[in-house]
């Protein structure tokens, strides 16, 4: 099991960015959040089994509708996520 923090930059906030997200974690065995922060990145935290997490963002990053939003994404190892169930889009 491992944890990811990902920071995407670019067009990210007021295009359907955290929903897309979330509809594309339903098809991969992960966990997580994600949010706009006031800088105008968004803000993932996943978790899961490595291939699993790996072909999430690979999705995301580059065969999602949201790829040519993407400028630039910064990963992160982070401590596994606690009393994370599901996938959730935080206000």
């Amino acid at each position: 099991m491992i944890a990811r923090r990902v920071i995407f930059e670019g067009r990210v906030q007021g295009v359907g960015f955290r929903y897309t997200t979330k509809d594309l974690s339903k098809g991969f065995e992960v966990c997580g959040t994600v949010k706009n922060l006031p800088d105008g990145t968004v803000e993932l935290e996943v978790m899961g089994e490595r291939e699993e997490v790996e072909a999430f963002l690979k999705e995301i990053a580059e065969e999602s509708p949201l790829s040519h939003n993407i400028k630039s994404m910064h990963v992160k190892n982070i401590p596994p996520l606690e009393g994370v169930k599901g996938f959730t889009i935080e206000r």
